[in-house]
C-alpha cells in the first residue's frame, strides 16, 4: 500500500475542518477532536487502511466485524455495481421484484441450515432486528395468539432503531431514549469467567436454562413471541455458548410456543469459522438476521431470513407482512451482496477461517502472560481479551478506572501504535479483535506484535491502581451472576 498522502485539493487539515463543521459522527463524543485530530480514512487494501495523512493501520476490527473479504476487491465489486446500474439502478421489492433480488434470496436460502428459505431484505442490522420482532408479533396474531413481548440478553446489542434498542441489554445506551418499546425482559449471558470456581460446564448450561425458563413463565408464556439471541455474543466480549444451551433455549421455546431468533448479524458469513453460527451451534432457528457480512460491507444491506414454518401463515389468502423498507432489496446493493458472496466462495474465505482459527486463537494467547489479560474467549475470528486489576481475584475496574484505562489510554494507544481494535466497557473492559476473514498467521503476528507492548504499558499503570480484594460487579452484571 502506498504511504503517500492521497492527493486532494483541500488536503486532510480542510477535511477535519468539513467534518468538524458538518458531519455528525455515529456514538462518537466529538469534542474529543477539538483536542486530538479526526483520522480520516481515504484507502484500503487487504486487511489494512490508510488515512490521509498517509498513515498505515491494521483493521483488527473489520470495519465493525463486517468486511470478510478485505479491502481490495472494490474494483471487481464496482464492475458488478456499474453492470447493475446500466441494467436497472432502482427497483421496489413492494408487488414487484427484480432478477438481483430473486438470486440473492436464493443464494442465501442454499447456504442457511435447512427449513431456513425465505429472505425478507432489508437495510442492515437494526433493521432485521425490527423486521424480525414485527414478523413474530403479526406471527402470533394469525394464529389466533396475542404475543408481543421479546427476550433478550444482559448486555447484548441489537441495534438503535427503538424496537432493537428495547432489545439491547445495555442499560447506559437505552435509558437516555426511554420510554422504549414495550415489553422486554433480559436473562443471564454466557460469560462464564465470573462464574463460581468448580461450577461445571453442564451446571453453567443448566442455570442459565434455568433462567430463561423462570424468565419465560414470570413473563406468562403466551405473552412472549420472541427470543434473541447471538451465536456468540459481541457486547460483553465474545460469550460462547456452554454445551447443550442453545438445544435447551430451542427445547424452551418450542415447550412454550416461542419464536427463535439467532441474531447473526455479525456471527453470519463466515465469522465463526462456518457460513452461520446457527450451524456451529445447531441452533435451528425460526428467524436469523443478517447483514454486515452479506456484502462484506461494500453496500447498505441486510436480510432477515425466514423458516418454513413461519412464513405458512403469510402465504395464505388475503395475508400479508404489514412491513416494508424502501431500499430493502435494492437491486445494485443486492448485485453487490451476490459478487461478494460469490468471492468468498471462489476464495473459500469460510475455509481460511475454519483452518486458521486455531492458529489464531493460539497467537492471541500469548498475550495471556500479562497481569492485565484476565480471559480470552471466543472462537474464528471472533475474540476478546477481558481485562482485570488482579488475575488472581478476577478484580475488576471501577467505572472511573475502566473509563480512564479505555478511552483515556488503550484506544489511542493502540491506533497510534497501528491498531484499529476495540476497547470496549459495555461490561467489563474487554479488548475486542476481529480481523477480515482473509487474514493469515502474518496478520495475527502483528496484531499480537502490536498489542504487547500496549498492553504492558497498561499494565504497570494497572500495577499502581488500589486493590479492593475482589471482583467488582458493572451495571447489569448483577441479574447475569445471581
Amino acid at each position: 500500500m502506498s504511504t503517500t498522502p492521497i492527493p486532494n485539493h483541500a488536503g486532510a487539515d480542510a477535511l477535519r475542518q468539513s467534518a468538524a463543521d458538518h458531519l455528525w459522527l455515529h456514538f462518537t463524543q466529538m469534542a474529543d477532536f477539538k483536542k486530538r485530530d479526526l483520522p480520516i480514512i481515504v484507502r484500503g487494501e487487504g486487511c489494512h487502511l490508510e488515512t490521509a495523512d498517509g498513515k498505515r493501520y491494521l483493521d483488527g476490527l473489520a470495519g465493525l466485524f463486517a468486511v470478510q473479504i478485505g479491502y481490495s476487491h472494490g474494483e471487481e465489486i464496482g464492475e458488478a455495481a456499474a453492470a447493475q446500474m446500466r441494467e436497472l439502478p432502482y427497483y421496489t421489492n413492494w408487488n414487484y421484484a427484480h432478477p438481483r433480488a430473486i438470486e440473492l434470496a436464493q443464494e442465501i436460502a442454499s447456504l442457511t441450515p435447512d427449513g431456513l428459505n425465505r429472505v425478507f431484505f432489508t437495510s442492515g442490522g437494526a433493521e432485521s432486528v425490527e423486521s424480525a420482532w414485527k414478523i413474530a408479533r403479526q406471527y402470533h396474531a394469525a394464529r389466533g395468539e396475542n404475543r408481543w413481548k421479546a427476550i433478550g440478553r444482559d448486555i447484548a446489542y441489537h441495534g438503535t432503531t427503538m424496537g432493537a434498542l428495547s432489545i439491547t441489554g445495555i442499560p447506559a445506551i437505552r435509558s437516555q431514549f426511554e420510554p422504549l418499546v414495550p415489553q422486554v425482559a433480559h436473562v443471564r449471558n454466557t460469560d462464564r469467567y465470573h462464574r463460581p470456581e468448580g461450577e461445571t460446564e453442564e451446571q453453567f448450561t443448566a442455570m442459565l436454562l434455568d433462567d430463561l425458563e423462570h424468565r419465560i413463565l414470570s413473563e406468562g408464556p403466551e405473552t412472549v413471541a420472541m427470543v434473541i439471541m447471538e451465536p456468540v455474543q459481541n457486547s460483553g466480549g465474545a460469550f460462547t455458548p456452554p454445551k447443550g444451551y442453545f438445544q435447551g433455549v430451542r427445547a424452551l421455546c418450542d415447550e412454550y410456543g416461542i419464536l427463535l431468533c439467532a441474531d447473526e448479524v455479525i456471527t453470519g458469513y463466515g465469522r465463526l469459522g462456518a457460513w452461520f453460527g446457527s450451524e456451529k451451534y445447531d441452533i435451528k432457528p425460526d428467524l436469523m438476521t443478517n447483514a454486515k457480512g452479506l456484502s462484506s460491507a461494500y453496500a447498505s444491506i441486510g436480510a432477515l431470513v425466514i423458516s418454513d414454518k413461519v412464513a405458512e401463515p403469510f402465504l395464505k389468502e388475503d395475508a400479508m407482512y404489514a412491513h416494508g423498507i424502501t431500499f430493502g432489496g435494492h437491486p445494485v446493493q443486492a448485485a453487490i451482496a451476490l459478487k461478494n458472496l460469490e468471492i468468498m466462495k471462489r476464495l473459500d474465505i469460510v475455509g481460511n477461517v475454519a483452518r486458521n482459527q486455531d492458529a489464531f486463537r493460539d497467537t492471541l494467547a500469548t498475550l495471556t502472560d500479562l497481569p492485565i489479560v484476565g480471559d480470552l474467549r471466543g472462537t474464528g475470528y471472533f475474540y476478546a481479551l477481558e481485562l482485570v486489576k488482579d488475575k488472581d481475584t478476577k478484580e475488576g475496574f471501577t467505572s472511573e478506572e475502566g473509563k480512564d484505562l479505555l478511552q483515556n489510554f488503550l484506544s489511542d494507544h493502540l491506533f497510534e501504535a497501528g491498531l484499529i481494535c476495540r476497547a470496549d466497557d459495555r461490561g467489563e473492559p474487554v479488548i475486542q479483535v476481529s480481523p477480515p476473514l482473509i487474514a493469515d498467521q502474518g496478520t495475527f503476528d502483528e496484531i499480537v506484535g502490536i498489542l504487547r507492548p500496549v498492553l504492558e504499558e497498561a499494565s504497570e499503570r494497572v500495577a499502581k491502581l488500589p486493590r479492593h480484594g475482589g471482583h467488582k460487579l458493572v451495571a447489569g452484571e448483577q441479574s447475569a451472576l445471581g
